[in-house]
């Protein structure tokens, strides 16, 4: 069968057009020229790959400012059957635009998804210091119910490719108070395989404590510290049976298929009651891990030998 007649897939992402989500899932390769499915919310887009209705869902998992996404993050703890594909940054920006007509000066009520809210604050708080926040459900609808009659606001923050599909006013750019903040997105797909490692690869889990004592988390830590392997996130979530009770959201540099990250995670397996493996991945700021030598490969495998030889007897040279 020829690539021309390979069956579309499908991708879910948090919509309507215009989000940064689906400017993240522009950025994807093999989603180009095939079916994308907007959804409301993460849980939908998730439950589509779960389903079957789509092969892949973008979702929002880290940005620069906020954070984890905390509803991205729990979904990915408590639906079982996904696995995270391939990483995407997305750098943010917003506007605030309005109906047409509008003057700045006349806007007393914005909405704005509140993550984008809270970006925009510092300009909101010096620019219209008398305004008023109304919620919305993503950036782009929050522009949306200005035009549908579902919103009482007279103006929203929304991501900038908003004036490409829809006939609204602007009436400030560049209204985030971080020229820097990025979010980071997954592309989630059914469990599946990893791809090969590449040399700049991340992994993703989730993991919880086996009880509360003292050290419980530096023994958890540990098992990543003791074979030098850096993590670069770190987030408890707390897991909802009872007060106290939190897993841990990590991701690490390197790949499962590397030897260290193969024994790091086999002796968090150990000693965690569970252990979610959401996946090995290339990174995407395609950054090399490096390591010092003492953890590489040929080391463990070196190690793993060496007590082979001492159980079967060989002599030691």
């Amino acid at each position: 069968m020829t690539t021309a007649d390979a069956p579309r897939r499908t991708y879910s992402y948090l919509g309507p057009a215009g989000t940064f989500t689906e400017a993240a899932l522009a950025q994807v390769p093999e989603a180009r020229n095939q079916a994308w499915q907007s959804v409301r919310n993460v849980g939908e887009a998730l439950a589509d790959v779960v389903e079957g209705r789509s092969d892949a869902a973008m979702i929002a998992i880290e940005n620069s400012i906020d954070g984890g996404v905390s509803t991205a993050q729990d979904a990915l703890a408590t639906m079982p059957g996904l696995r995270i594909v391939g990483e995407y940054l997305v750098p943010v920006d917003f506007v605030l635009v309005a109906r047409p007509g509008t003057k700045l000066e006349a806007v007393s009520l914005i909405a704005a998804h509140p993550v984008a809210y809270a970006q925009c604050l510092q300009w909101l708080t010096t620019t219209l210091p008398a305004h008023a926040h109304i919620p919305a459900s993503s950036n782009v609808a929050s522009a949306v119910g200005l035009l549908d009659g579902t919103s009482d606001a007279d103006a929203a923050i929304a991501p900038p490719g908003i004036l490409e599909h829809h006939d609204l006013d602007l009436l400030a750019e560049k209204i985030g108070d971080n020229p820097n903040a990025v979010t980071r997105f997954v592309l989630v797909a059914r469990t599946t395989a990893p791809p090969a490692p590449t040399g700049a690869d991340k992994t993703s889990l989730i993991a919880e404590l086996p009880d509360d004592h003292p050290g419980a988390l530096l023994e958890m830590l540990e098992q990543f510290a003791t074979r030098g392997i850096n993590l670069s996130l770190l987030a408890s979530r707390p897991i909802g049976d009872s007060l106290g009770r939190y897993r841990f959201v990590i991701d690490a540099d390197g790949h499962i298929e590397d030897e260290r990250m193969a024994d790091a995670l086999l002796g968090l397996r150990r000693f965690s009651p569970k252990v979610i493996f959401l996946g090995s991945y290339p990174r995407a700021d395609r950054a090399i891990v490096h390591y010092p030598d003492r953890y590489s490969d040929d080391v463990f495998v070196e190690a793993r030998d060496w007590l082979r030889g001492l159980v079967s007897g060989e002599p030691e040279v």
